[in-house]
């Protein structure tokens, strides 16, 4: 995803969806907006599809009330930005966002096979800018999470690493405690973990401190 998928000038989300109304993008083709340049996503292979499925298959046992869990849909974050991550949890219902698309998200992820560089960088700083509190990002390859907190001044203060036994508790979500490997399409016959499965009514009854729950 390096590369611009199409030779366009910098143009804004309206030009955008205008040059998509008169089908100027090849239909077999999933580009996103990003600071004006558009980009080309990259197909995906068993694998990151899977991935992709086992985090939001988790995630929304977490954000249980008041959020919506959206898979692979934009994100109209700016004029000129309008990013598709692979999932992204915002406020309210989906109801909420039949006339426009989320201008934000307490939670942002994207699963990282060929796209590492432009999700590290790019999609990095995007986020960053536009405000977002919490990015993660799933290395298909490696099996870890990066997850990035504290956006000041375009980037994010915070940084961490971590591996398939570590866990996560985002920060929209204070009473949660995820497993990375919970995130992972790595258990057999599609399992997920006994750390899951012991915690799962506990997380959704403590969902009433996650800043999703309706107050």
């Amino acid at each position: 995803m390096a590369n611009p998928a199409f030779d366009v000038r910098r143009m804004t989300r309206e030009e955008f969806h205008r040059l998509d109304e008169e089908g100027f993008f090849p239909p077999d083709k999933r580009v996103e907006l990003i600071n004006g340049v558009v980009y080309e996503m990259p197909t995906q292979d068993s694998w990151h599809a899977s991935t992709i499925q086992a985090a939001q298959e988790e995630l929304r046992q977490v954000f249980v009330d008041g959020c919506h869990l959206r898979n692979q849909m934009p994100l109209a974050l700016d004029l000129w930005s309008e990013p598709v991550p692979d999932l992204a949890i915002v406020t309210g219902h989906w109801r909420d966002y039949r006339s426009a698309h989320p201008t934000t998200a307490v939670l942002v992820v994207e699963v990282s096979a060929s796209s590492v560089r432009f999700d590290r960088e790019e999609k990095r700083l995007l986020y960053a800018t536009a405000g977002l509190p919490e990015y993660w990002i799933l290395y298909v390859k490696t099996k870890q999470l990066e997850v990035m907190r504290e956006p000041q001044d375009g980037d994010y203060r915070s940084r961490v690493i971590l591996k398939p036994g570590d866990t996560v508790t985002p920060l929209a979500a204070p009473s949660a405690s995820i497993r990375v490997a919970d995130l992972l399409p790595d258990h057999p016959n599609g399992s997920r973990s006994s750390y899951s499965r012991d915690n799962a009514t506990a997380r959704t009854r403590s969902a009433s401190g996650n800043v999703c729950s309706p107050g």
